[in-house]
């Protein structure tokens, strides 16, 4: 048996951070990955020479130790990026954040009188009746922004992402990604030309080769340490005396390691975890775990035989004609993700869940539909252009908040902090819809703990990692809502 100080589960960005920032403590842990590649949903996939992410990740954040972990790691190969979105909504293009000009030719003068009013109508009931306090997301947007503006923009692409209507989605989603927005930035500034272009970033840094560039060379270092990083291996079993993690049983092909640690840092999903343990938990523990659900993903890479096609990073498709959900165009993240500069590489996105029409459906069956509704948005893409394309089929991408998720999770939070070698950090670790960056700052302060600090994980913001518009002073007040949340219109990709 194979002892180590820290053994850490899973080589995405939590669990890459963990390990580097233990060997830089001069301690070696072993990083255990079943993929066989490092970078979780953050890592960049690659066929024929053509560069693609699993959705889009910006590197930006008002955190300054996940900044600097940044640059320590990729140094000066990060370009700049202009940040540049927009959303299609029944045959129109909205410009993101939106614009007079554009507003008013899509909407019409009407209906955007009749969104202004409808969102004055939310405000008088909300001074009516201040003690109702909304439940779901349905309420939520509509008491603030108008039952018209939430149709628009926030009810067909929510519910396209998540599968499940707008009405059995927790307020607390919106609470959190949507809070900093308000009807001016919304809608006034739509209406009447906005004041403020601060409320989102310009441009943004982005590895030249794509953001798995930062995990494998992160995955490099910590080799070059000492500390090994094993692909292709699966944990099996989590053997536990009481509250003590005594050993990991992982499987690497056709052998069996065990591993012993110090201590246990745990980025699987949260679900798999307490299924892991040796005995296994108190059955209160396993049905609450039974109770919690993600939401899968399905990328479609296109190679089109088209140098150029539209100048956005990416577009929404509120539109629910269409089964997409979100169009990537990785040569305008970096020329570099694209072999050919003759031609454009798209990563057509469809939220899904595994066992569903969607995800069951064939590759082939996918590049078809994928074909044919870039065709149909009329983003530049013609019949006969397509000459290729690859499926990349995403497991747990979304952790599901739906009406009893808090409940489930709180049992098993309650339950993990029992232990007294073992944290679980990340998106999946926590059960919790964040960013990259606040993925790696749990992971910074599990470190930290582990060297013997006192930090609570599961009350570290997740707000404060987020929004673009906070000053680094607003980053460091406590606020009272933790849970995050993809906001159609106003989400970070």
């Amino acid at each position: 048996m194979n002892r180590y100080p820290v053994v850490i589960i899973g080589a995405g960005p939590a669990g890459l951070t963990a390990g580097y920032e233990l060997v830089k403590q001069g301690i070696k842990p072993i990083v255990l990955e079943q993929s066989d590649k490092v970078g979780g949903i953050s890592r960049t996939e690659t066929y024929k020479g053509y560069r693609f992410d699993i959705g889009g990740h910006r590197f930006f954040t008002k955190v300054d130790e996940v900044q600097q972990f940044w640059k320590e790691i990729l140094e000066d190969e990060f370009i700049k990026v202009p940040r540049l979105s927009r959303i299609y909504y029944r045959g129109k293009f909205y410009n993101y954040p939106l614009s007079l000009l554009n507003t008013l030719t899509n909407l019409g003068i009407i209906p955007s009188l009749f969104v202004l009013f409808s969102y004055l109508k939310a405000k008088i009931k909300a001074r009516l009746q201040p003690h109702l306090e909304p439940e779901t997301f349905e309420e939520w947007v509509t008491d603030r922004f108008g039952s018209r503006l939430y149709r628009i923009f926030f009810k067909t692409y929510t519910e396209k992402v998540w599968g499940i209507p707008c009405n059995k989605i927790r307020a607390d989603w919106a609470a959190q990604r949507i809070q900093g927005m308000s009807l001016k930035r919304a809608v006034i500034n739509a209406l009447f030309g906005s004041q403020n272009a601060k409320s989102l970033i310009k441009e943004f840094d982005y590895p030249a080769l794509g953001p798995g560039m930062m995990w494998e060379r992160c995955q490099e270092i910590i080799e070059s340490k000492g500390a090994p990083v094993h692909l292709n291996t699966s944990v099996t079993r989590i053997e536990r005396d009481g509250t003590q993690i005594k050993r990991v049983i992982a499987q690497q092909g056709d052998r069996t390691i065990e591993i012993s640690g110090d201590h246990v840092v745990s980025t699987m999903p949260i679900t798999a975890l307490v299924r892991r343990l040796d005995p296994l938990p108190p059955d209160y523990v396993l049905e609450a775990a039974q109770g919690l659900k993600y939401r899968d993903f399905l990328i479609v890479s296109l190679i089109v035989n088209r140098e150029n096609l539209f100048p956005d990073n990416w577009i929404y498709i509120h539109s629910p004609e269409f089964k997409v959900g979100r169009i990537q165009n990785f040569k305008n993240w970096s020329p570099a993700m694209v072999p050919d500069l003759r031609k454009t590489c798209l990563g057509m996105e469809y939220f899904c869940s595994e066992g569903d029409a969607l995800w069951d459906m064939s590759d082939t069956k996918l590049i078809e539909l994928a074909t044919r509704e870039a065709i149909e948005l009329r983003i530049g893409v013609q019949v006969g252009d397509v000459e290729d394309g690859v499926v990349i089929r995403q497991h747990k991408a979304y952790p599901v908040y739906d009406g009893e998720y808090r409940k489930h999770l709180k049992v098993i939070q309650d339950y993990l902090e029992t232990f007294d070698n073992l944290q679980t950090v990340g998106r999946n670790g926590m059960h919790r819809y964040n960013n990259q960056d606040h993925s790696m700052l749990t992971a910074m302060l599990a470190v930290r703990n582990i060297l013997g600090e006192d930090h609570d994980l599961w009350n570290v913001n997740t707000e404060r990692s987020y929004h673009e518009e906070f000053t680094k002073e607003e980053w460091k007040k406590p606020r009272k809502d933790d849970d995050s949340y993809l906001a159609p219109a106003v989400s970070k990709v």
